[in-house]
C-alpha cells in the first residue's frame, strides 16, 4: 500500500478544521478535489473515515486512530526533508534532526531557556520547536502526536501519557513597594486575598488552584484582572492595581527592574511539582531522546 502524503496531511488538516471547505483553503487545493482525495483515502484503506448526511460529516472511531498515525507519519517525513537540508549544506557532519515540545509558562520562564541554550550549544544541527501551552493542552497534545515531549504540572491526564518528574517550582506573592503586605517575610492564603488580585487567564493551572485553595477556605478571590503572562501580571501590580500569584523563579525576573517585592507564600500546595511528559508507547527519535535526558538531569546550580 502506498499512501500519498498530500492526502495524509490533507486528512489531518479536516480533522482540525472539522471542515472541508477551511482544509481545502489551508492545502491550496478546491474542496472537490479534497472530497475526492478522502474517498480516495477511505477506499484505500478500506475503511469508512467519516460518516456523511444532509448535515455534514462527522469523523469516525477510524478517523481519530488514523490522525495520531498520520501525524507520526507526516513528522517523521518533514523531519527527513530537514536533515537532509542539513547534510546538503554541510558535508553530513553533526548530528541533526527536530524535536516537538510544548510547555507551560512556569517551564518556560523558569528553566528552558537556559536548559534549551546548553543543550543547543551541543548540538547547533538540531531543531527544538517550542509552544508555549496550558498544561491540559500539552498532555492533550503529547497523546495526539502533535508534540513530542510536553512539560508541565504535576496531575492525572490519562494513561496514554507517562510522567516523568522535571523540577520543582515554589509559589510567591509580589506586591508593589509600599503596600501594606511589603514589610511580611510570608503571607498566608487568607492574607493575600483579603486584597484585589491580578490573576492568570481562567484556563491557567496557577487561576484553578488559587481558586480550589480559596474554595477549600470558604473564600472568594477578589479577581480584578486576569492576564495571559507573568510580564503582564507584574507590570499590573508594579502599577498599583493589585497583587498576584506567581512562581518565585518567575518573580525574580522583574523584582530587579520593578517596583515589586517578593513574598514567600506560607501554603503547603505553593510547592509544586513540575512534570516531563511522553506518549506511552512511543519510541521517541534518538535526538529527542537525549533532549529528555538533557532536561531531566539534576539540577545542581540554584534556580534564582
Amino acid at each position: 500500500m502506498k499512501l500519498d502524503p498530500i492526502s495524509l496531511r490533507l486528512f489531518v488538516a479536516v480533522m482540525e478544521e472539522n471542515a472541508i471547505a477551511r482544509a481545502a483553503a489551508r492545502e491550496h487545493i478546491a474542496p472537490s478535489a479534497a472530497s475526492r482525495r478522502l474517498a480516495e483515502l477511505e477506499a484505500q484503506l478500506q475503511v469508512e473515515l467519516f460518516t456523511r448526511s444532509n448535515r455534514g460529516s462527522s469523523p469516525t472511531a477510524a478517523a481519530f486512530a488514523l490522525l495520531n498515525m498520520a501525524r507520526g507519519v507526516l513528522n517523521e517525513m518533514d523531519g527527513i526533508a530537514l536533515q537532509m537540508k542539513d547534510y546538503a549544506q554541510d558535508g553530513g557532519k553533526g548530528l541533526r534532526g527536530h524535536v516537538r515540545v510544548m510547555a507551560n509558562i512556569s517551564s518556560i520562564t523558569q528553566f528552558l531557556p537556559a536548559q534549551l541554550q546548553s543543550f543547543l550549544s551541543q548540538y547547533p544541527l538540531v531543531d527544538v520547536r517550542l509552544q508555549e501551552r496550558v498544561s491540559t493542552d500539552i498532555a492533550r497534545a503529547v497523546e495526539d502526536n502533535e508534540a513530542d515531549i510536553g512539560l508541565l504540572n504535576n496531575g492525572s491526564y490519562g494513561s496514554k501519557i507517562r510522567l516523568r518528574p522535571y523540577r520543582r517550582d515554589r509559589l510567591a506573592v509580589v506586591v508593589p513597594l509600599g503596600h501594606a503586605l511589603a514589610r511580611k517575610r510570608s503571607l498566608r492564603l487568607t492574607q493575600v486575598i483579603a486584597h484585589d488580585l491580578i490573576g492568570m487567564h481562567a484556563d491557567s493551572a496557577l487561576n484553578h488552584l488559587i481558586t480550589r485553595a480559596a474554595a477549600d477556605q470558604g473564600l472568594q478571590p477578589r479577581l480584578r484582572m486576569k492576564v495571559t503572562g507573568y510580564d503582564a501580571l507584574c507590570l499590573m501590580v508594579a502599577s498599583g492595581l493589585g497583587i498576584g500569584i506567581l512562581p518565585e523563579g518567575s518573580a525574580r525576573l522583574y523584582t530587579g527592574t520593578l517596583p515589586l517585592r517578593c513574598i514567600a507564600l506560607d501554603e503547603p500546595w505553593a510547592d509544586r511539582q513540575l512534570m516531563l511528559c511522553l506518549r506511552s508507547q512511543d519510541a521517541l527519535s534518538p535526538v529527542a531522546q537525549l533532549l529528555v535526558e538533557h532536561l531531566c538531569l539534576p539540577q545542581h546550580a540554584p534556580t534564582l
